[in-house]
């Protein structure tokens, strides 16, 4: 796999363990959803019961490219204060994580270092703290278990960077709660947004409303990447 944005070693020894697993999940998603290709009652807009099961140990890890990208934004922005909609296993995490990490050693600012991050389910979540702990990035990262409408409520102080990497009908909801702390200049990018444009309608919705002062552009990464930016 090819690395554009080489982290620290013990963060890479562990990126390479956990895309070497995602990868090893390919061939079972790949047959999964080929036979569901054929069922009339797939939404691919809206996953059912038994595709959420199905995901339920699955990595369905954001691309290598995609993450490093976000980590580059984040340095660019000095962000310090990060919001994850969607951790699962915390693979982006770590990339998130290690940027904040970057900035403070570069500049040792006010904000407290914190990534916000977000997972519904309670087994992933055990095992994304795992992951920030032999990545030495626990310290950073504050990962909050359950519906993310209920813990991203009450968020303090203002926020430069989020990641939106969850289930479409959870978009939207993540964004409103998030947008009130998003510092002029922030950044929000949003994973497979062309790929399932029309499940994103409520989220571009909320973004296209000029009350909320966000301009936004879809990148051609794989399935699309959101660049959303806070203007106002």
């Amino acid at each position: 796999m090819t690395k554009n944005v080489p982290l620290d070693a013990r963060v890479e020894s562990l990126l390479d363990r956990l895309y070497e697993q995602h990868a090893a999940q390919g061939a079972a998603m790949e047959a999964y959803f080929a036979e569901r290709a054929s069922d009339e009652s797939m939404d691919w807009n809206r996953f059912d019961d038994r595709t959420h099961a199905f995901l339920r140990d699955k990595f369905v890890a954001l691309d290598r490219a995609k993450a490093e990208f976000c980590y580059v934004v984040c340095r660019a922005l000095g962000a310090r204060r990060v919001v994850e909609a969607g951790t699962s296993f915390g693979v982006s995490t770590l990339f998130l994580a290690s940027a904040v990490r970057d900035n403070l050693a570069a500049d040792r600012g006010k904000d407290t270092p914190v990534v916000i991050a977000t997972e519904y389910e309670p087994e992933k979540a055990q095992i994304a703290r795992t992951h920030f702990a032999q990545a030495g990035l626990s310290d950073i990262v504050d990962l909050r278990e359950g519906d993310l409408r209920e813990t991203l409520t009450g968020l303090e102080g203002s926020i430069d960077f989020m990641l939106v990497d969850i289930w479409t009908t959870m978009a939207r909801p993540a964004l409103e709660l998030v947008s009130p702390h998003l510092r002029t200049g922030a950044v929000v990018v949003c994973d497979n947004t062309q790929q399932f444009r029309d499940a994103y309608g409520d989220y571009f919705a909320f973004i296209h409303d000029p009350r909320n002062g966000l301009r936004t552009l879809t990148l051609p990464f794989d399935g699309g990447l959101e660049f959303t930016v806070k203007v106002l």
